[in-house]
């Protein structure tokens, strides 16, 4: 008989190891997913980019106007930031093979205080593109769900998709392209 519930109190146990293990394992995948908005927005329904006004890393201004015609790609990150690690190194080998095509990346340092650590970041991955800094106040810094983000812009300098968490650099490839083969509304 004590044997008996001994075995039964064993499967039991078991049974709650895998519930856990189970539980535990669905929480590690949700919170480490890439949330996407999901498919390219259609061109009717996108909304403007705001006229962003960036410090660059070794001085001067990135202005989103000075794109206009362009995909854009801006990528909010810091050097802190596992997943964003993970993630340049297929944006900086996207920005070399599409830039040719029509393609602008930008990178965005959330990072605060001394930059040579953004530097450091910058020289470590070969970064060949701009890396800025939001403004001070500014409502970006307020307003992230999470790091890495990246935002797709159109040529026209209108949203077509937001991505939020690390995202391979076949996934952004195939939502670049289909954004670079939309027709370009000529400037006004």
């Amino acid at each position: 008989m004590a044997e008996m519930q001994t075995i039964e109190r064993r499967e039991r146990l078991i049974q709650y190891s895998f519930v856990v293990f189970g539980m535990a394992l669905l929480i590690f995948g949700l919170s480490h997913r890439t949330r996407q908005s999901g498919h390219i927005v259609p061109v009717e329904s996108r909304k403007a980019m705001p006229a962003l006004v960036m410090e660059k890393l070794d001085g001067g201004e990135w202005r989103m106007e000075d794109h206009r015609g362009k995909v854009v790609l801006i990528n909010y990150w810091a050097t802190w930031c596992g997943p964003c690690q993970m993630e340049t190194p297929g944006l900086v080998s996207l920005a070399r093979d599409l830039g040719p095509g029509g393609l602008a990346v930008v990178g965005v340092s959330m990072d605060t205080g001394d930059r040579t650590k953004v530097r450091d970041f910058v020289e470590r991955f070969q970064v060949g593109y701009p890396v800025v800094f939001p403004g001070n106040m500014s409502q970006m810094e307020f307003g992230m769900e999470g790091l890495p983000t990246t935002i797709l812009v159109d040529r026209n300098g209108r949203v077509a998709k937001t991505y939020v968490g690390a995202v391979r650099r076949t996934d952004f490839e195939a939502d670049v392209n289909a954004v670079l083969g939309e027709p370009h509304a000529a400037a006004r």
